[in-house]
């Protein structure tokens, strides 16, 4: 595979995201990167793919920056480009979460690596919850997680509101794509009152990554916001496509009929009809 992809964020202050953002657009420009970065006062955010050693080289040039030292990158492959151009933009957030006031650097949740996280989703006394939308939910996740039933991230401090109480769940462990939506997601449960509040380090992506199948309590597939749709163990490309009708994920065409799956959004709206 020639092709490296590779997925970051860091929240960090950052005064003058524009100026930031110009950086970053000429380094990844003259290097053919293609992805999107999201720049912010709050931090950076980024999926991107190229050639090896321009990764290095971004991932290089960004932790020769003191604000970015630790800069933790989940690295998958893949044959071609998951993305058609380069983008840099600068946003209100990294993550949409709409509660400005949350501060991930100083709240947010304990993080909890790989290799502990089965032990802590097993456990009795936790309640598993995907952060993730719906959508992703239904493709893949861990064993005995909630799924929070929403369409967006803005969403999900509601859910909080409406299925949880700090007074009765006082072990919580929380997962994500790549960690940056439970960065948010366990400050805010920290700020409401919740005691034991952890995350997945690294995210579903480096869980793949790092723990062998035959240990895995990961079912499924993990949604991922490129062409590749979904990845399975080993970060590699899973089965799935969009619907070319409304762009949920749906199993591949099999070899043996042709038939890609059906797609649950679009039968849904069938048969309200």
């Amino acid at each position: 595979m020639s092709i490296t992809v590779s997925t970051f964020y860091k929240f960090v202050s950052i005064a003058d995201p524009a100026a930031f953002k110009a950086e970053v657009a000429v380094f990844g420009c003259a290097r053919g990167l293609k992805g999107t970065i999201l720049v912010a006062r709050e931090g950076i955010n980024a999926t991107v793919s190229g050639p090896p050693d321009a990764i290095a080289d971004l991932l290089g040039w960004l932790r020769s920056d003191a604000r970015f030292r630790d800069l933790v990158s989940k690295e998958s492959f893949a044959e071609v480009h998951p993305f058609r151009r380069f983008k840099v933009k600068v946003k209100p957030e990294i993550v949409t979460f709409g509660h400005p006031d949350i501060d991930p650097v100083a709240n947010a949740g304990t993080y909890v690596p790989p290799e502990r996280w089965n032990a802590l989703i097993q456990d009795p006394d936790v309640i598993v919850i995907d952060t993730r939308n719906r959508y992703e939910y239904d493709i893949g996740t861990f064993q005995g997680a909630v799924d929070p039933g929403t369409q967006t991230f803005r969403e999900f401090s509601t859910f909080v509101g409406e299925a949880l109480d700090p007074s009765k769940h006082h072990k919580v462990a929380m997962f994500c794509t790549g960690g940056i939506r439970c960065e948010k997601a366990t400050a805010y449960m920290r700020a409401q009152g919740f005691p034991d509040v952890y995350h997945l380090e690294g995210g579903i992506l480096k869980y793949l990554e790092v723990i062998p199948q035959a240990d895995s309590l990961w079912q499924g597939e993990c949604f991922i916001f490129d062409e590749r749709v979904a990845l399975e163990h080993g970060v590699t490309p899973g089965d799935y496509q969009l619907c070319p009708d409304c762009g949920y994920p749906i199993h591949r065409p099999s070899s043996a009929d042709g038939a890609a799956g059906v797609c649950p959004k679009c039968a849904s709206r069938a048969n309200a009809s």
